[in-house]
């Protein structure tokens, strides 16, 4: 049996299927039509084998309540030594239905309410909402854009937060949503031993791990050093990498047994137990039979990145791409057209008629930027970057 979902350029059409990204414009407040490249999931059919392993469990007919056993931590795990190097261990493993889900359960587990809890922006926009919907305290460190085009930690204003916040916990985000950071082991020692020094635990959203570019490499951050493991709890999940997060399943690793205890605690006063029975297959099926699709959708991707790239260069050259080392999501720089937030929010939706994320929905230090969604056939990019060019044309005149 041979993959059969390689035609990336294929459109599907995503309408009428209760998708998020087209089917809720007018209920966002978004003009009917509006070509949406915002939230981050796929226009690409999942694997052929997942579809397979689903179609299989579906033709059994009855849905009860479903567990994982060994056969599928064997494929998560043989999936992250495969991609990453790192060994995991089956007691580590806990299963979540999302990765946001679980950066609510290590707020509430591993801090009271009215206590610090630090994220860098500009990120992903549900971390400050999880800080602050469970009424803890949101501690911001911005990153800073240098000259070589990328962001960095700004660690002595990292850990400066910590002290004078009262920061009890650290939520990374690796490789960093939006500004496409693939994070180096030297920063990752430099935050861990930082927050080992104060006694801060890290929640590290690893969940783009599989999406990473020329040289740069992913680290664990748990799996550099012993010491960061026992203070780090680690997620990850198939729904980026092959386009399943409906299904709803993630897999997050606490080697701490005391963190770990805590954690699932914390789940069980949610009357929550055991995760979608079809995530689980298709989980399965992701890790063990999805590598050629996956490879094919990664190459697809980053050539996707480089098309936009080139494009802005010769097109709109006043917008500039961040350099992109890891993910699926290009972060814009739209500063130079010397406009207000609200004014390029309406460039973007009512000149060009797009959906993208707004630069100050992942905080303030996202203000004149624009997040794309570069997952999607080729045609469809080309089609909205060509509507981004001509709005931008129009405002010049």
């Amino acid at each position: 049996m041979a993959e059969r979902n390689l035609d990336f350029d294929k459109i599907i059409d995503r309408t009428n299927t209760d998708s998020l990204k087209y089917d809720f414009a007018v209920e966002r407040g978004m003009p009917k039509g509006i070509l949406p490249l915002w939230v981050a999931d796929m226009d690409f059919p999942t694997s052929s084998y997942i579809l397979d392993a689903i179609k299989e469990r579906t033709e059994h007919g009855i849905f009860g309540y479903s567990d994982v056993k060994d056969e599928y931590f064997n494929a998560v795990s043989t999936w992250m030594y495969k991609r990453h190097g790192w060994k995991v261990n089956k007691e580590w493993m806990v299963t979540t239905p999302g990765v946001v889900f679980a950066l609510a359960m290590a707020v509430r587990a591993y801090t009271k309410v009215g206590e610090g809890v630090l994220i860098l922006q500009p990120v992903y926009y549900p971390f400050g909402k999880v800080v602050e919907d469970n009424k803890r305290k949101l501690v911001v460190s911005n990153l800073k854009l240098m000259e070589d085009n990328r962001y960095h930690m700004d660690l002595e204003d990292v850990e400066s937060k910590i002290v004078q916040g009262d920061v009890k916990m650290l939520i990374m985000c690796s490789p960093h949503n939006p500004v496409s950071r693939v994070w180096s082991k030297d920063e990752l020692c430099a935050i861990g031993d930082i927050c080992l020094k104060h006694n801060v635990i890290i929640m590290s959203d690893e969940i783009h791990a599989d999406f990473v570019y020329e040289d740069n490499k992913h680290y664990v951050l748990a799996d550099l050093d012993e010491k960061y493991a026992q203070i780090t709890i680690t997620a990850t999940a198939p729904s980026k990498t092959f386009n399943i997060a409906g299904l709803q399943v993630s897999n997050v690793f606490i080697s701490n047994k005391d963190l770990r205890d805590r954690f699932v605690e914390e789940i069980a006063t949610t009357g929550y137990s055991q995760i979608n029975s079809l995530g689980i297959v298709a989980c399965r099926a992701a890790y063990e039979h999805g590598e050629e699709w996956y490879q094919a959708m990664l190459k697809y991707v980053k050539d996707n990145i480089d098309f936009v790239d080139e494009y802005l260069k010769y097109n709109i050259p006043v917008l500039k791409m961040i350099k992109v080392e890891g993910t699926y999501l290009v972060w814009i720089d739209c500063r130079q057209l010397g406009i207000e937030d609200n004014e390029l929010e309406d460039l973007v939706v009512n000149k060009a008629g797009l959906w993208l994320d707004g630069g100050t929905m992942f905080g303030e230090a996202g203000s004149g930027f624009q997040r794309i969604n570069v997952a999607c056939p080729r045609k469809t990019l080309k089609n909205a970057l060509d509507k981004l060019r001509d709005a931008v044309i129009s405002m010049e005149k």
